[in-house]
């Protein structure tokens, strides 16, 4: 009798899938994938359906191959701080923070960052006996750093929204590579929308215009998939005027309709709860559920299931809202080749099948980039004297002193690398030991151990800054009040060793400070009296050996900020205020910078003539200009296009291109703005009044 209820069960599945066998025609790539989405969606029981909207998308019965989401902010990130699975601490190549990357300027090495770290999740997920198919991947972090408080300014390409598009663009790319057909993982940009404040996030709203939408907070994203080819993003906690992004009916009349955006839509983790508990929006969890499905959120980062049947029970929710929601998630599984059967013609299936090959992160060209990544996103801040580069012959004794000049610290989203990450003690040791200069080593002054060593040093190091989740992984710590972290704002700019940096200064006028930081400082009277600023991230396992590549000049340094730098927290608006023509970023603020936003210095000098500007029938802005390296040294320069759309408005970055010459070398250089992004979305044909270009210094 158990036997024949069982089998009444199965056919009863059966039929209410609409049919006694499975339909494998959506198997058939001959088929637009709308149609073939369409083939899978028609045969799925309501429970399938429901069971879509979670974070493992797979549909075993049909032979759909599952995939899951997974972190890469600036590596594929399966180990610890924040490892949450038992499959994780598994190495992967880490590289520098993403703000430190977009310091960079550089999109073809976002994006060279982007095709190792996809190609690491592939080798993963494809291994022999793997169980976890982490094919998505919540990259990159298309918010923008408004307020350098923000503690979440480490995951953000910076405060411009053309340069985060530009960068966001080449991380879409570099994830999903070039293939028309297949994406190697999908790009999962996080969080839409405004979502630059961490303390209040939950509850929170970010007030601010149509015209602000458009041309500030969501240009990144609508680039990242109408440019880059994204099919997917994350709903913020916060608000938008009021109406919680999960929700928000933005999504489907923007996202959706305008961009195109036919592939995931997720909550964030625990924004379901959130709208109950916070936002105190509804006053139980299915009408929320209902809520953020009719929205067109396909995909919880929550627990979900039992208040979805309960909002169809009552009523809230239809079945069609939830297929709606989900075909996108089918998309998505269609672009990873999860609905091709055993014959897929997906380019990226044999990566990670070959158990003799190398390991992908363990290969010298994972390490040569990681290393490439810290030196070419390295900002010279301040050079007096030309003090830096440093030529150690002749030198008898170098102090190296500060808490992160023998540590890499990994931030909360980072992953875990193959081997020891190489500190810049460990790389200056490398240098100077052939030499016979002796290298002195101390944490912190205590007992004067700093200022001794200083004395006794030919020239002093110091490298210092943020601790990237403050210290212990405890949710919302963050015991110094100028660290930040998720969940964590920074409530001061002030550098915390500063005292020691002087003290240092003091005891050896000839002292280098390195920032290994995650966001702007208020460096007081450090900035007038240290002779040499070099400014750099967290997290990258070959920080030392990228560091001392600049210190010694093998690399000549062309990182530019990405922010504005204040010279004082008083400099800064309210924080809260999301309307950025207040005050916020360099279009706005009207107070003297420490360091102005695309700042950076060379070892060696360039100079710009015969600048000439054109429009094409079309509207394109075309620049060409002669770029000379005017010094003795080989570099690069970041030249950079500003345009002023209307009298009276602030220059905006329009184009950038980062530049390689020899000494005494001489290009044409031409940077070309297409029509689409020259004007905004109150004229999109507008033509410039003012047009400037611009170098780091």
């Amino acid at each position: 009798m158990k036997k024949l209820i069982a089998a009444v069960l199965a056919g009863a599945v059966m039929c209410a899938a609409g049919a006694h066998e499975p339909d494998y025609s959506f198997r058939d790539r001959s088929l637009s994938d709308s149609v073939r989405v369409d083939a899978v969606l028609r045969q799925l029981t309501l429970a399938e359906k429901v069971g879509l909207l979670g974070t493992t998308v797979g549909v075993e019965r049909l032979g759909i191959g599952d995939y899951c989401i997974v972190e890469g902010l600036h590596g594929l990130s399966l180990g610890s701080p924040g490892a949450r699975h038992p499959e994780n601490n598994r190495p992967t190549t880490i590289f520098p923070q993403a703000y430190g990357l977009g310091e960079s300027w550089d999109t073809t090495l976002v994006r060279r960052v982007a095709e190792q770290a996809s190609t690491e999740a592939r080798y993963y997920a494809q291994r022999p006996g793997a169980v976890r198919h982490a094919l998505v991947m919540l990259a990159p972090n298309a918010d923008l750093a408004r307020d350098p408080r923000w503690g979440r300014t480490e995951e953000s390409f910076g405060e411009d929204p053309r340069l985060a598009a530009a960068m966001t663009v080449a991380t879409v790319r570099g994830l999903q590579g070039p293939d028309r057909r297949y994406w190697r993982v999908a790009s999962l940009m996080k969080h839409f929308l405004a979502n630059s404040n961490e303390f209040g996030r939950d509850s929170s709203s970010s007030d601010f215009d149509e015209r602000l939408f458009r041309d500030y907070y969501s240009y990144p994203f609508m680039r990242g998939i109408t440019e880059g080819g994204s099919r997917a993003f994350m709903a913020a906690y916060n608000s938008w005027n009021g109406t919680p992004m999960a929700m928000h009916p933005c999504l489907e009349s923007v996202a959706r309709r305008e961009w195109g955006q036919n592939g995931i839509i997720c909550t964030d983790g625990g924004a379901l709860g959130l709208l109950v508990d916070a936002h105190r929006r509804f006053a139980t969890r299915p009408e929320a559920a209902a809520a953020i499905v009719k929205a067109g959120t396909g995909m919880f980062l929550d627990s979900y299931a039992d208040d979805v049947n309960e909002a169809l029970d009552r009523g809230l929710l239809t079945e069609a809202d939830i297929e709606h929601a989900v075909r996108g998630n089918l998309h998505v599984a269609l672009k990873l080749g999860r609905l091709d059967g055993p014959d897929s013609a997906d380019p990226y299936a044999s990566i990670g099948c070959d158990t003799t090959a190398l390991a992908p992160f363990l290969s010298d060209a994972a390490r040569a980039l990681a290393r490439e990544a810290v030196s070419r996103s390295a900002v010279l801040l301040k050079n007096d004297g030309a003090m830096l580069p440093l030529d150690f012959r002749g030198m008898r004794k170098v102090a190296l002193i500060g808490p992160y000049a023998d540590a890499v610290v990994q931030d909360w989203y980072s992953g875990m690398p193959a081997y020891e990450p190489v500190t810049l003690r460990r790389a200056l040791a490398e240098e100077l030991a052939p030499m016979g200069v002796e290298l002195l080593y101390a944490t912190d002054n205590r007992m004067d151990s700093a200022v001794r060593i200083a004395r006794e040093a030919d020239v002093a190091i110091v490298v210092t800054g943020n601790h990237p989740y403050g210290t212990r992984t405890d949710w919302k710590f963050c015991p110094v009040p100028s660290d930040g972290r998720e969940a964590a704002d920074r409530r001061a700019l002030n550098l915390p060793d500063a005292d020691m940096v002087r003290q240092v200064l003091k005891a050896n006028p000839r002292t280098v400070l390195v920032l290994v930081a995650s966001f702007p400082y208020a460096l007081g009277e450090l900035a007038e009296t240290v002779p040499a600023i070099l400014k750099t991230t967290h997290c990258a396992q070959e920080q030392g050996h990228g560091i001392a590549d600049v210190l010694t000049g093998r690399v000549n340094p062309a990182g530019r900020t990405t922010q504005t730098w204040p010279r004082d927290i008083l400099d800064l608006p309210p924080m809260m205020d999301y309307d950025i023509r207040h005050g916020h970023t360099y279009m706005y603020s009207t107070a003297e910078p420490l360091y102005p936003f695309g700042y950076g210095l060379s070892y060696t000098t360039f100079a710009y003539s015969d600048v000439r500007t054109t429009y094409g029938a079309d509207g394109t802005l075309r620049t060409r200009f002669t770029l000379t390296n005017t010094g003795a040294r080989d570099g690069e320069e970041v030249a950079q296009l500003y345009v002023r759309l209307r009298p009276g408005e602030p220059l905006q970055l329009r184009g950038f291109t980062r530049v390689a010459l020899s000494a005494g070398e001489s290009r044409v250089v031409e940077i070309v703005v297409p029509a689409s992004q020259v004007g905004d979305s109150a004229d999109p044909c507008l033509r410039p009044v003012e047009v400037v270009l611009s170098g780091g210094a």
